[in-house]
């Protein structure tokens, strides 16, 4: 299950050779949440790295990432790890250029009303 959020770039950090197979660059994003606005880290994996090369600290991007977590010697981690980047706003302008199905949107399905509405409660 994939996530999103859309934030403006606050830091990019330099890709890291983790191992001499593994790779990683992270990246923060100020998203706006409320009175509080929160600083949140991603991570870029691999092949991935590179995705963040096209922007700059400033601008308003889209993250899609998948919730990462495991233990070692008795502590446990969350990572954030980002697989697509998009400028705010942007969209791929085909769903099938991005490799994706349509998503329906939920405001323009109609429900049925093959119920009865007049609950008590």
């Amino acid at each position: 299950m994939g996530y999103k959020a859309t934030g403006k770039i606050e830091k990019i950090f330099d890709t890291e050779q983790k191992s001499g197979t593994f790779q990683a660059r992270e990246f923060v994003i100020e998203v706006a949440d409320g009175q509080y606005p929160q600083m949140v880290k991603f991570q870029l994996v691999q092949d991935k790295c590179e995705l963040i090369d096209d922007y700059a600290e400033g601008d308003s991007i889209d993250v899609e990432f998948d919730l990462r977590g495991r233990e070692w010697q008795g502590r446990y981690f969350t990572n954030l790890q980002a697989w697509r980047i998009s400028r705010a706003g942007d969209g791929p302008a085909d769903a099938a250029e991005a490799g994706q199905k349509p998503e329906p949107e939920l405001s323009k399905q109609k429900v049925s009303s093959d119920f009865d509405d007049d609950i008590p409660f």
